[in-house]
């Protein structure tokens, strides 16, 4: 049938008696069959016959689609060519010439064919300003891929011009700013004051910005309720699953890095250590399809594993409601390849928040948040939108992780043979004016000491440099930037490493125990929020409380005492790696049980109270109130300073401040 329908409407194009609409329905018709070459082949026919058709334009354009449809770049960026040159003015062939480019490689093509639309788009109107901003958009996206974040940062600031009322782009302009060093990262623009930057912030970039735990669950429970709304997706919560007495729980655990990733690292061992006489284990993947060791060890250990990558969030929802999960375990919350969606559509009668992300989802479908007594102290759960559970170290660790044999000198990783050497292998959108203040003092205390930081932007690593000299004094050489390595490399390196300087706000995780593994001391400063206290918790279950500072002049004074005494240096080595045997951080059975008496207790409370309510609050005064403070006015303020300062602010706002003295 398909055969003798393209027959008929091939003889009638050859003949140009096929009309443009009959065409455009014969093309759909043959491509949803699966016969893409035969549409263009139809199309392609129809151009020869009618080379003067006014709507030669749309027939070229929806030529070069189907073509992009089968990866032939090349036939469709020549297809979206003749439709520029049959009609200059109809502004999508320019968006998809630049896609096509792009799929072809061509990223530099592509993005000078955007900016070409851009610049020709000069007339206001609603379809030409539509058209420049896809145009931007896409240049923007792409230029941030290939880490031009200067660049990037440009056009997405062109584009915020034009409209500021666009949450993504905010998002990542946002974002950029922190990845460049650029501080402040959240300022004022025409039409969009510091409030609204706020609002429309990403959870991750909140955890970077200051300080401030309860901006923190407004800004994710904002971008919760924007990207998935206020109620379920696909359906009403499941009903109670029966448990028979001793019989094992189900626990689903959702991630897209359960493979040579940070999460994959962290939870390797522990999925190793579960007991399947207690728990019965189901991974679902949603990740890169890339397979590695990492992956492969966490796919022998799982008694089911299921890659949803590719599948819908109704196939993945029925397919975990088939599965009986009793207890959902989010493991990416707030990052890349999230399926978060997924959980609002609530698979499983209870679902928990852990390890993926360093905060609160501000979400009514997150029951319960995994963290320990120092990360959530009693007190703080007021910050957070899920019931608080704690471990006795939030972080699990593989004690098999894999270490190259072959350990770098200090010359080959370009670090000078005698010397401190301080080092933070965090990404810059973790440093902080403050932080690196505080840094450069350290350096000018502490003769022939370097800073060990990794490779970032150019942008980013010649503005460090630049600030150095300009406003410190510090000769820019002192700072050293590693190359990127993989995993078992990057390990091997850390012992060149003498002192481990933690960020705050959004302090170390992985990169925290991967040192304290590696036997090198960490010295850290927490505070308040989720993402400013892991490191003080992995520093404290390593054994070593003696390195959690309470203030920012403790770090700097600890910092420049251990720099200039290397007998401390050794002493403070020897024992990190004393420790790691007998340490809290390291010890995964214990995490493992603890953990499974978690789920426990969490299912027993189900069964005889329901699921806990959520912890969401009046997100529009909080951020008018964190638009008045800046990162270095909450850097180090306390507590109860913190909380009466807000308390404060919303009263004289007109806002309620009862939320804040609730547990």
């Amino acid at each position: 049938m398909i055969a003798q329908l393209f027959a008929d409407y091939l003889r009638k194009a050859a003949k140009g008696g096929l009309s443009v609409p009959d065409a455009m329905t014969a093309a759909a018709e043959l491509a949803d069959a699966g016969e893409h070459h035969l549409a263009a082949q139809l199309y392609r026919t129809w151009i020869e016959a009618c080379p003067g058709d006014p709507l030669l334009f749309a027939i070229c354009f929806n030529l070069g689609i189907i073509l992009m449809q089968v990866n032939d770049h090349q036939g469709a960026q020549a297809a979206f060519q003749r439709a520029i040159e049959a009609n200059p003015g109809f502004y999508p062939s320019y968006i998809s010439l630049g896609n096509s480019c792009e799929a072809a490689g061509a990223k530099n093509l592509a993005v000078e064919h955007w900016l070409r639309l851009s610049g020709e788009l000069s007339v206001i109107t609603r379809d030409n300003i539509g058209h420049k901003l896809s145009a931007l958009k896409q240049v923007g996206r792409v230029l941030e891929e290939a880490q031009s974040d200067e660049a990037a940062e440009t056009v997405m600031r062109q584009s915020l011009d034009v409209d500021a009322n666009q949450h993504e782009i905010i998002q990542h302009w946002v974002h950029l700013r922190q990845r460049q060093c650029k501080w402040p990262s959240v300022v004022e623009l025409p039409g969009l004051p510091v409030s609204r930057v706020m609002a429309n912030m990403a959870p991750l970039a909140a955890c970077g910005h200051g300080d401030d735990p309860l901006l923190q669950l407004a800004v994710a429970q904002t971008y919760t309720s924007t990207l998935f709304g206020a109620s379920p997706v696909l359906g009403p919560p499941p009903e109670t699953l029966a448990r028979e007495d001793g019989a094992r729980l189900k626990i689903g655990y959702v991630s897209s890095d359960m493979r040579n990733h940070a999460v994959g690292y962290l939870m390797v061992d522990l999925l190793e250590r579960h007991d399947p006489n207690k728990v019965e284990v189901f991974i679902y993947y949603c990740g890169i399809n890339v397979p590695d060791a990492t992956q492969a060890r966490i796919k022998a250990a799982s008694e089911h594993w299921r890659d949803i990558t590719h599948v819908n969030d109704r196939v993945a929802y029925d397919l975990i409601r088939q599965d009986g999960i009793q207890i959902l375990v989010d493991l990416n919350g707030h990052t890349q390849n999230s399926r978060t969606a997924l959980f609002a559509a609530r698979p499983a009668p209870l679902q928990v928040n852990w390890l993926g992300y360093p905060g609160t989802m501000g979400s009514w479908f997150h029951d319960y948040i995994i963290g320990d007594e120092f990360i959530i102290p009693k007190g703080f759960e007021r910050f957070y939108s899920e019931r608080v559970a704690r471990l006795p170290c939030y972080q699990p660790n593989d004690r098999h992780r894999l270490v190259s044999p072959v350990v770098p000198t200090r010359a080959e990783e370009g670090l000078p043979e005698q010397g401190m050497v301080f080092c933070c292998f965090n990404g810059q959108h973790k440093f902080s004016a403050a932080v690196f203040a505080r840094w450069m003092a350290i350096l000018s205390q502490v003769s022939g000491s370097v800073l060990w930081l990794l490779s970032a932007p150019e942008s980013a690593m010649g503005r460090l440099r630049q600030m150095a000299a300009e406003n410190f004094g510090i000769d820019p050489s002192r700072l050293i930037f590693g190359g990127r390595r993989d995993n078992v490399s990057h390990l091997a390196r850390y012992p060149l490493a003498d002192l481990f300087l933690d960020t705050v706000p959004y302090g170390a995780h992985t990169t925290t125990s991967d040192a304290l593994w590696m036997g090198v001391p960490v010295l850290t400063l927490p505070g308040k929020a989720f993402a400013a206290r892991v490191c003080a918790s992995l520093v404290t279950a390593a054994g070593m409380p003696d390195m959690v500072c309470a203030s920012g002049d403790e770090y700097f004074r600890r910092a420049v005492e251990i720099g200039n005494n290397p007998g401390l240096v050794a002493e403070l080595k020897a024992r990190v790696q004393a420790n790691r045997n007998t340490c809290t951080l390291f010890d995964t059975d214990n995490t493992v049980m603890r953990l499974e008496e978690l789920f426990d207790e969490m299912w027993r409370d189900y069964r005889s109270s329901g699921r806990p309510r959520p912890n969401l609050i009046n997100v529009d005064p909080v951020f008018q109130v964190a638009a008045t403070a800046t990162p270095e006015m909450l850097d180090g303020m306390g507590f109860e300073a913190y909380r009466d300062w807000y308390r404060e602010q919303l009263v004289l706002r007109g806002h309620s401040a009862a939320f804040l003295d609730e547990g």
